[in-house]
């Protein structure tokens, strides 16, 4: 039985959970989109009810997820391309920064 504790086994965790968040969001975004189907006027209003700050706080969690599930495939296509390294703590714990920093660099440029 794996150690859930281990980094390795929550880097695997964090890119299952992000990858289903982003599956769940997906419809979200297909209707937003198809706002602009329904004309101008649907798209702005939609467009004004998102400028709220908990909708900002959500896209930032959105970016944050998409940089986790970018940096956990990459570690498994490293897996899988490289074979296994002993440095799998090192790789999880990179891919996790990765996605920090890029949180708090939209964090910056959003502000």
């Amino acid at each position: 039985m794996a150690d859930r504790r281990h980094p390795t086994y929550l880097a695997f965790l964090a890119h299952r959970l992000s990858g289903l968040a982003l599956a769940l969001f997906l419809p979200v975004h297909f209707w937003a989109l198809g706002q602009a189907l329904q004309g101008e006027a649907a798209l702005e209003g939609f467009l004004r009810w998102t400028d709220h700050w908990l909708f900002k706080l959500a896209e930032w969690g959105l970016v944050v997820l998409l940089a986790l599930h970018l940096a956990g495939g990459l570690r498994v296509m490293a897996l899988e391309f490289l074979g296994w390294r002993a440095r799998q703590k090192d790789m999880a714990a990179i891919g996790a920064g990765f996605a920090l920093a890029v949180g708090l660099l939209f964090l910056l440029h959003v502000g």
